[in-house]
């Protein structure tokens, strides 16, 4: 169950990437399907975990068993900054490049510690 939250989070992060590069780039706004697919892979991701942190203790001889549950928090954190972007986007469109900052950030670091949740856990 936490290979299929890392693949459905890793897909997550394809889309994410390619938004913030459709973003950088310029121009037109990015295609609205694909933030949607966005959200809704990464909140499918955020659920998976989320149940799959439910099984057994992983990762206390590496010291990586909080890992886990540190990496769902800060992802649905990132999902209610994900939310901002768009809300901002939508009525203000004032401070949704620092939104976007934040939100990745914080994606990010959930990825990286949910990667290292896996491999050593």
């Amino acid at each position: 169950m936490l290979s299929v939250a890392l693949v459905i989070l890793s897909a997550t992060v394809v889309l994410g990437i390619a938004l913030g590069l459709l973003y950088l780039r310029g121009g037109t706004r990015p295609p609205w399907m694909v933030g949607v697919l966005h959200g809704l892979f990464g909140t499918a991701g955020i659920a998976t975990l989320i149940l799959a942190l439910r099984g057994p203790p992983r990762g206390l001889l590496n010291g990586v068993a909080s890992f886990g549950a540190i990496a769902a928090v800060l992802a649905c954190v990132a999902l209610v900054a994900g939310l901002g972007v768009v809300t901002l986007a939508r009525w203000s469109g004032c401070g949704v490049g620092l939104m976007i900052a934040v939100h990745g950030s914080l994606a990010i670091t959930a990825y990286v510690l949910l990667i290292a949740y896996v491999a050593l856990g």
